[in-house]
């Protein structure tokens, strides 16, 4: 087998001898069913892993159990699956690998299990696309005030310096004008705005590299 975990040995090693044979048989099967799976341990038992979790076996003091991930999505004709559940660490109870479904019952589970999440993968990455597609919004543009507007029309070099600045740096202004509470600051605001931007700078130039 391939992509084995020694963690998952370990697991097997340190379980009641009942459950020995259970957890090296389901192992074996899902490794049978997809060779390129790989092992993790998740919430302290072994998981089975491809684009996704698969499935997972877990050891209890009186009997081993074992269950898919989308067991509720996976086709049952034969009705065996509702035993195992459809939750993610499965409710059969196995005391002997004889309390087992037959291998290619299991083995078409697992191969169908990883045909679902490889579906998943690809509707996930088509989603993706097409939300990386869409036209980001633009930011709505701070709203220049009438008497900026105003400045701007008599001073042709402020009015280009604003007009080349990015929104942000627009905002910086407008926002520093608006936020002046007495009516003397805002023009003295004003005056400086018109003289900065005549002089090609920004808001913050003075903390600018």
């Amino acid at each position: 087998m391939k992509n084995t975990n020694p963690e998952v040995d370990r697991y097997i090693e340190s379980a009641a001898e009942f459950a020995q044979p259970i957890l090296v048989k389901v192992r074996a099967l899902f490794h049978k069913a997809c060779p390129a799976i790989e092992e993790t341990i998740k919430w302290r038992v072994p998981h089975f892993v491809s684009n996704g979790i698969v499935g997972c076996m877990v050891v209890y003091k009186n009997h081993a159990s074992f269950g898919f991930w989308k067991a509720a999505e996976l086709t049952d004709p034969s009705g065996q699956l509702k035993q195992i559940g459809a939750t993610q660490m499965g409710s059969i109870k196995l005391t002997s690998i004889d309390d087992l479904p037959a291998d290619k019952i299991i083995v078409s589970w697992i191969k169908e299990h990883v045909k679902l999440n490889e579906q998943n993968k690809s509707q996930d990455a088509v989603e993706a696309r097409k939300a990386a597609a869409k036209p980001k919004k633009k930011a709505a543009e701070a709203k220049v005030p009438v008497y900026l507007a105003a400045a701007l029309k008599k001073n042709a070099a402020a009015a280009r310096t604003f007009a080349k600045f990015s929104p942000s740096k627009r905002k910086d202004y407008i926002e520093w004008l608006t936020s002046a509470k007495q009516e003397s600051t805002r023009e003295s605001r004003l005056a400086t705005t018109i003289e900065w931007l005549s002089e090609g700078k920004s808001r913050n130039w003075k903390y600018e590299c």
